[in-house]
């Protein structure tokens, strides 16, 4: 990072404690809803790229293994009721759809307009959000309908960090609520690994340096966002689909105006 007064170096500190709540909280979202933030304090997205892709690298693969052995001790104790934290099944489906368009996408195969698709995506996952805000959750018997978006949202992540909404809501109406923040965790990983070594071709500083003070922030954040993720899964199923209608209505919000207003 560039020198920043300190301030800057607070506000930063804050909107990475922010990103890690709401990774750890609904188990996406922490990029898109921190990175208008940080780019009012620097404008500069490959400075926070790298780290935001370290952090959810470490914070994604240990809720995934905490949850597996959190998973396997419920079995232990009650084998009827023992139940994977993953649904590998659907990961396994979905990854062989995402994976193509993923690669095109890092490596620039095909060049679209960025506003235009990104346009395209916050639109449709606006229709998602306010289904399951109206607690009319949108469920697509169309297989090839599911597959365009998965590829469109594969595409998008490669590109970018924004595919994560277009996604999410075709994995929930696949993946049942209680696997859905896991599965999505270890999605993330796999996808994120592909863009790092990106990265690394590319030469981007990974800003490794500063890991050592915003993994901390980042550390505080996922604290406080797997106390609101487990409360809002005790709630019941209504209750869960309306707070991923209103994150998903609001990143799609902010990811509008920054497309094509700010």
């Amino acid at each position: 990072m560039m020198d920043l007064f300190l301030w800057q170096y607070i506000a930063i500190g804050l909107v990475f404690i922010w990103s890690g709540f709401v990774r750890s909280g609904l188990g996406f979202g922490g990029a898109v809803l921190a990175l208008p933030f940080l780019l009012l304090i620097h404008n500069d997205p490959l400075v926070y790229l790298p780290v935001i892709a370290i952090h959810l690298l470490i914070f994604s693969s240990w809720i995934a293994i905490k949850g597996h052995r959190q998973s396997k001790k419920q079995a232990k104790l009650d084998p009827d009721s023992g139940q994977s934290n993953i649904d590998w099944a659907y990961l396994k489906k979905s990854l062989g759809i995402m994976i193509v368009p993923k690669l095109i996408g890092v490596f620039g195969l095909l060049t679209l307009p960025s506003n235009l698709i990104t346009g395209i995506i916050f639109g449709i996952v606006i229709f998602f959000a306010i289904s399951y805000i109206l607690d009319k959750p949108f469920k697509s018997n169309n297989k090839w309908l599911d597959n365009v978006f998965l590829m469109m949202g594969g595409y998008v992540s490669g590109t970018s960090l924004i595919g994560a909404p277009l996604i999410v809501a075709v994995y929930a109406t696949h993946v049942a609520r209680h696997q859905l923040r896991d599965t999505l965790f270890v999605l993330w990983f796999i996808l994120v690994m592909i863009k790092m070594v990106s990265f690394l071709i590319a030469g981007i500083d990974l800003q490794l340096i500063h890991q050592i003070w915003l993994l901390p922030c980042a550390f505080t954040g996922h604290l406080l966002g797997q106390k609101f993720h487990n409360h809002i899964q005790a709630q019941d199923s209504k209750v869960f689909f309306r707070v991923l209608g209103f994150a998903l209505l609001v990143i799609c919000i902010i990811g509008l105006y920054m497309n094509f207003i700010a």
